[in-house]
């Protein structure tokens, strides 16, 4: 709620799961207990630009346990002669005040630290997805799997093409045995006739 006029927190709803308030660049001169009461949970609250004169209007702060980080920068408080010290020691809580600890350190960027969580966010949604090379071997794999199958159907035509060839052959097998039986009976044929001619051979030599 930065520069929107606001001279009064009275009518601050109960927030009790915010962390972070932006009240900059407003009319806020007093009445800082209501947000203890209704923003209990509070990290960090952004008071600069307001017309906060004094360390009394500041003290009621003292009841936001969990505030981290104070922005005072640009009110009439910042005048006072050791105001950061002033400040650190009535609350003891806050590890910043306008940005900076007790040894003069620079508070980190919150806006950096959320870069940086999508930072994370992205490099993890890389590693689930995985490189691109992974995708280009899975379809070779793939393209190997459909020529598998190929060659199990010419081989499955190889092989009832060869039980076509079986089956001429046994064919072919019964016509050669049928043939052989034909010359068999020929050959018996011929027998018989030498048998029928023998005698009268023989009876020819008897008259000889």
């Amino acid at each position: 709620m930065a520069n929107v006029e606001l001279t009064s927190l009275a009518k601050l709803p109960t927030l009790s799961k915010l962390r972070k308030l932006e009240l900059s660049d407003n009319i806020i001169s007093g009445g800082l207990e209501v947000l203890a009461e209704r923003c209990p949970n509070l990290t960090y609250l952004n008071l600069s630009g307001n017309k906060i004169k004094d360390l009394g209007t500041v003290e009621a702060l003292q009841n936001l346990k969990n505030l981290k980080s104070l922005d005072l920068f640009n009110c009439e408080i910042t005048n006072l002669e050791d105001y950061r010290d002033s400040i650190f020691e009535l609350l003891q809580q806050i590890t910043y005040l306008d940005g900076f600890d007790q040894e003069d350190n620079e508070a980190p960027d919150s806006e950096d630290d959320d870069d940086e969580g999508d930072e994370d966010d992205d490099d993890e949604e890389e590693d689930e997805a995985g490189p691109p090379g992974e995708y280009e071997e899975e379809d070779d794999e793939d393209d190997g799997g459909s020529d598998l199958g190929e060659g199990e159907e010419e081989e499955e035509v190889g092989l009832s093409y060869l039980m076509k060839e079986e089956i001429q052959d046994e064919d072919d097998d019964d016509d050669y045995v049928e043939e052989g039986g034909d010359e068999e009976e020929e050959a018996e044929g011929v027998r018989g006739e030498k048998r029928k001619r023998d005698p009268e051979d023989e009876g020819e030599e008897e008259d000889d």
